[in-house]
């Protein structure tokens, strides 16, 4: 039984977090002002579209940027989140910390598309510096609006770009300094924890 409800959560956690991933992308997206026309910005829009548009209807834009793309990522989480923990203990848990742990679930992934966005980008940079894939094209531009303001601040090193590095240190101590401490003050599970 132990062993089933272990393969259930995996199943759970890894569908869910996929399509968490594709909710958080899309409002990393207009945020960053990416491609609307790009291949994957377009699946992204498709993918979520159908529990987005009602949630469009009750929640209004915010400076620009659809909040409801952002409410039905801490929803879908707050829902995964539950499930893993009925899955795991037998209850869901206190609504309000099941909340607090979505936000900060929330929170640890959209640093992390900003974290692997950051390798995929200085890995492309080495490999394949002048690609037009559209997966190349939309990683730099998740990654132009973090690293430009860095590229100001830090000396010119005669081409070397060191900007990824200062962006990856900032990023990592965040997840560090204040995802985790979160976790840790809210007294998230350890089943959970896996979730961010």
């Amino acid at each position: 039984m132990i062993g089933l409800n272990t393969a259930a959560i995996y199943i759970l956690q890894t569908i869910g977090s996929l399509y968490l991933l594709i909710i958080l992308l899309r409002f990393v997206l207009q945020l960053v002002r990416a491609d609307f026309y790009n291949p994957l910005s377009q699946f992204a829009v498709r993918a979520t579209q159908p529990l987005l548009k009602p949630l469009r209807r009750i929640i209004p834009s915010l400076f620009g940027l659809d909040m409801s793309s952002l409410v039905l990522a801490i929803i879908v989480q707050l829902i995964l989140m539950a499930l893993t923990l009925l899955l795991a203990y037998g209850t869901t848990g206190d609504p309000l910390h099941l909340l607090l742990w979505a936000i900060i679930g929330v929170t640890a992934l959209f640093l992390k598309i900003f974290f692997f966005a950051l390798i995929i980008s200085v890995i492309l940079s080495w490999v394949a510096p002048a690609s037009h894939n559209p997966g190349a094209e939309m990683v730099n531009q998740i990654c132009e609006p973090m690293l430009a303001p860095l590229r100001k601040i830090l000396p010119n090193l005669g081409g070397l770009d060191i900007s990824p590095i200062l962006a990856f240190m900032v990023l990592k101590l965040l997840d560090m300094l204040v995802i985790n401490n979160l976790a840790a003050m809210s007294m998230m599970p350890d089943v959970l924890r896996l979730l961010i």
